[in-house]
């Protein structure tokens, strides 16, 4: 996957936070829900309780960097929304890629 396909709406993140499957860690919330195209669409969402901008700034780049390392193995026809906790802007990339991917694991979504 050369370019991520961002969810931009707000109905899109309702839908999946209110009809969607979640699943917590300390680093990180994923909510996923099928959706009706061959392809995989992702959102990133920060609260200001992660704290001033630069934190809120880094978690996005780590949660978008650890799902382009593992997209290639991510089954496509699926929406993904991932919420930052307060750990997330201080742990690695690698590290969260691996949490994510163990999450995903658990959702059924991992092809290999």
């Amino acid at each position: 996957m050369d370019r991520l396909i961002s969810l931009s709406k707000n109905k899109d993140f309702q839908r999946l936070y209110k009809k969607g499957k979640s699943f917590v860690s300390p680093v990180l919330v994923v909510y996923v829900l099928r959706n009706h195209k061959q392809t995989v669409r992702i959102g990133i969402t920060t609260s200001k309780k992660i704290g001033n901008a630069v934190l809120r700034n880094r978690s996005r780049r780590v949660i978008r960097e650890a799902f382009m390392s593992i997209s290639e193995r991510v089954q496509p026809g699926f929406d993904l929304v991932f919420v930052a906790r307060g750990k997330t802007p201080y742990i690695k990339s690698t590290g969260l890629a691996d949490n994510m991917l163990k999450q995903l694991r658990m959702a059924g979504l991992i092809i290999r």
